[in-house]
């Protein structure tokens, strides 16, 4: 079994910053990339940024310049640095683990951009 621990999230103001974490354990064989996705309430599912394990990151274009994406392979750990966070960016992140084989999510964290 596979477990992914998303933490982080919370209530920041806009212009704030927030880093989130997710932490994989279990029987993860042949890592190949970690990623981050959100959904916003009534909203469907959205990418929002993605790392191979050799640390090659593709983002979202409404959060490029902004955030960013690392991972720490010996932990199986990835993160997301959120900086100039807006309102938009209110949404539950969830974070993957794509191995070849399988993938696997998260719960979820939830981040609330707000004044």
């Amino acid at each position: 079994q596979v477990q992914l621990v998303e933490s982080g999230g919370g209530l920041v103001q806009p212009g704030g910053s927030l880093r989130l974490s997710c932490a994989a354990s279990g029987s993860i064989y042949n890592l190949l990339s970690m990623a981050w996705y959100r959904q916003a309430p009534g909203k469907q599912r959205e990418f929002v940024a993605h790392i191979t394990s050799g640390g090659t990151t593709t983002y979202a274009n409404s959060v490029k310049g902004r955030f960013t994406i690392s991972i720490e392979n010996a932990k199986n750990t990835v993160y997301l640095q959120m900086n100039s966070l807006k309102p938009e960016d209110t949404a539950r992140y969830y974070c993957t683990v794509n191995t070849i084989t399988n993938t696997y999510w998260g719960q979820g964290t939830r981040v609330t951009v707000s004044s």
